[in-house]
């Protein structure tokens, strides 16, 4: 078994032994590996120990007035800005959003109105280029695809034979 100081393996074992949650084999096993390693059995002591700690600890009695401070302490930390437009939410809930409503069909409505009802496309002008190509260089292009697909072809018969 390897070692877990030296690999960093096996951590969730070590953690699953400390907590006695492993097989009998497997907890034979790790048995045997504390005898010899004493880096692991420092690892396994000091797990055992964090847990007894924490199964001694006691959490500190909740005092009867705990939801009204935080309550309280909540309501404290409202920004500057919040606390400036609360009293006036309603209101702006009930006149101001309609009001926006209508601005934004009316703005909508002469932006419309506005642009023209067609746009015509400006003309475009294709110009075609030819260029002056010697039978020499057509040729020479077909070999070098002729080339490619024919390398093409035994890299894809060497790769069928290789799976075989």
């Amino acid at each position: 078994m390897n070692c877990l100081t030296q690999f960093g393996e096996n951590s969730e074992l070590l953690l699953a032994y400390s907590a006695g949650k492993l097989n009998p084999e497997t907890k034979a096993e790790w048995d045997r590996h504390l005898e010899t390693c004493a880096g692991c059995r420092e690892l396994v002591r000091r797990q055992e120990s964090v847990w007894a700690a924490l199964d001694a600890w006691e959490a500190a009695p909740v005092s009867p007035d705990f939801d009204r401070r935080l309550y309280h302490r909540i309501e404290q930390e409202v920004s500057w800005w919040d606390r400036l437009l609360r009293p006036f939410r309603p209101m702006l809930v009930r006149q101001a959003l309609p009001v926006a409503a209508a601005l934004l069909v009316m703005l909508t409505a002469s932006s419309l109105y506005r642009q023209p009802a067609s746009l015509q496309p400006a003309p475009q002008t294709e110009s075609a280029q030819l260029e002056n190509v010697q039978p020499e260089q057509v040729e020479n292009a077909v070999q070098a695809m002729q080339m490619l697909s024919d390398f093409s072809h035994q890299v894809k018969a060497a790769a069928t034979e290789s799976q075989m």
